[in-house]
């Protein structure tokens, strides 16, 4: 599949996705942009909310991630399933019952100004840095793969990426977002049901041989149960997978306000829970064809691609879709899968962080009616730029696999909304607010502390560096590795339970009754 192939099914798809943001975009208005005028099919968002958790992230890197992790990342998948439950029981009635545009004005009735700007701030900044890495992810494979042929700069590839997605988004807004998301649903599963059907003929196997195979059982272990001080235990995982879940979505303005759109809370929760069985077992299956690309490779002799000289799995999954000569139905659905996996979350990115920087910060339900939409449209363009930026960034700065960066990155920057939220909920103080922020920085110095002490302490140790090879930072990493409790992503619960204190240590003697 030569470059211009690729261009041409990229104008085309998105010729379709802009011809579904012509139809739902006819309004124009802001309570549709917003909330889609709280008319969106339950059975439609939860089906586009596949796509949406799932992104280029799923498509690529957790397939990739399972040379080394073998299955390991399932642990956190189950625990991902606990977290959707406490999400449709706990998080959306508050949610519905407070009729809420944003989800940390919840936060200003509990507490306060200062607690709710706090919790808008931190879901910012975690929703740029995580929709820039699933953006950063897509960008890297649309240059190695088309680009690069061309002479054309990833800043110009990445810029291109943002522009396309601000086009078909920028007048519907999540009503857009939820037709779009299932269309990108739909083309993203069909791509991996697609690629395993054809590395499995060309491996001469039907789907139960490849299931049956010794090959397999290289790659298929998920428990992780034997050494309880490594970062892949189960109980670290499937802790952290709960509370990744809670924050990440529960306390995440871009998929609630996808559930927000829905009818009623009963149409929302009955998303939650069905969404939630599915994605369970469609991880399962990317970490199938994660083992089967392996496979595959080894087979046929196929190296892992370089990325600035190093190897990077990240791009194993499009190296044998679009250049093994697994055919054109393949390389068609691997780049359609693809660009929907990738657009999905971040077209979703985009209009949450447009809507929570004008609810949140710019106060725009407040403002005179003549100005909100422009000022609307204004910050919509301000956030698409600010992401080029992030994603450019990351080129230069990220040196591992995408999906445990993202998630690590999670562990710090969702924290304080965990403890935030946490403290509302379950107690019933009340808050010196001004300093809820001191609080919030405090919690993640204290979590940064502790997830690299290991590696520090070794640091120090003079042994640690006996016969070492490289750096004195690697090898005390290694030996840290070998011989400490290893933080994992238990690490966002911790972070969690240090705001969750320091807001105890703040809290004022009046109490409030919940409704």
């Amino acid at each position: 599949m030569t470059a211009l192939h690729i261009l041409l099914l990229i104008g085309g798809y998105f010729l379709l996705l802009l011809l579904i943001s012509y139809f739902t975009g006819k309004n124009d208005s802001n309570a549709d942009f917003f909330k889609a005028g709280k008319q969106s099919p339950w059975y439609l968002v939860a089906f586009g909310m596949i796509g949406a958790s799932l992104s280029g992230v799923t498509f690529i890197s957790v397939p990739g991630a399972v040379k080394g992790a073998e299955f390991g990342y399932m642990q956190v998948v189950l625990g991902y399933l606990v977290g959707y439950f406490v999400i449709a029981y706990i998080l959306l009635p508050i949610y519905y019952r407070l009729n809420v545009t944003s989800i940390y004005e919840y936060l200003e009735q509990r507490f306060g100004v200062v607690s709710y700007k706090t919790g808008a701030f931190f879901f910012f900044v975690s929703r740029v840095l995580g929709a820039s890495f699933r953006l950063f992810l897509v960008a890297i494979v649309l240059q190695q793969f088309v680009f690069d042929a061309w002479g054309v700069p990833f800043e110009v590839t990445v810029a291109l990426s943002i522009l396309l997605i601000w086009i078909y988004t920028f007048r519907g807004g999540i009503k857009t977002i939820v037709w779009t998301d299932t269309l990108q649903t739909l083309f993203m599963l069909l791509s991996v049901g697609l690629s395993i059907y054809f590395i499995n003929d060309k491996l001469d196997w039907s789907f139960t041989e490849f299931l049956a195979s010794d090959e397999l059982k290289e790659y298929n272990t998920i428990f992780f149960t034997e050494d309880f001080f490594a970062r892949n235990h189960f109980l670290k995982s499937f802790i952290g997978g709960i509370f990744i879940t809670i924050c990440m979505t529960g306390l995440d303005q871009d998929m609630m306000q996808k559930n927000l759109s829905c009818k009623s809370l009963k149409d929302a929760q009955k998303n939650m829970v069905s969404f939630s069985l599915v994605l369970v077992l469609v991880n399962f299956v990317f970490l199938l064809l994660g083992a089967l690309l392996f496979i595959y490779a080894q087979r046929f002799e196929i190296a892992t691609p370089l990325m600035d000289g190093a190897p990077k799995s990240d791009l194993l999954f499009p190296e044998i879709a679009l250049n093994s000569g697994l055919g054109i139905t393949v390389a068609i659905t691997f780049m359609l899968g693809l660009i929907a996996a990738a657009y999905s979350s971040a077209d979703s990115a985009l209009t949450s962080l447009t809507t929570s920087f004008c609810v949140d910060f710019l106060n725009l339900e407040k403002r005179p009616e003549h100005q909100q939409k422009k000022l609307r449209k204004q910050t919509h363009i301000t956030m698409s730029v600010m992401l080029v930026v992030v994603i450019i960034t990351f080129k230069h700065v990220l040196d591992r696999n995408v999906i445990d960066g993202l998630l690590t990155v999670a562990s710090y920057t969702y924290g304080p909304l965990l403890g935030l939220f946490a403290f509302g909920i379950f107690t019933k103080y009340q808050l010196k607010d001004a300093y809820v922020w001191i609080v919030a920085l405090l919690a993640i110095g204290v979590a940064t502390f502790i997830a690299n002490a290991p590696t520090i302490y070794a640091y120090m140790q003079e042994y640690a560096l006996v016969n070492c090879e490289g750096s004195t930072w690697e090898c005390a990493s290694a030996y840290a590795t070998e011989n400490y409790y290893m933080v994992g992503y238990e690490l966002l619960l911790l972070n969690g339970c240090f705001t969750f204190l320091g807001l105890f240590l703040i809290r004022s003697r009046k109490k409030v009754s919940h409704k």
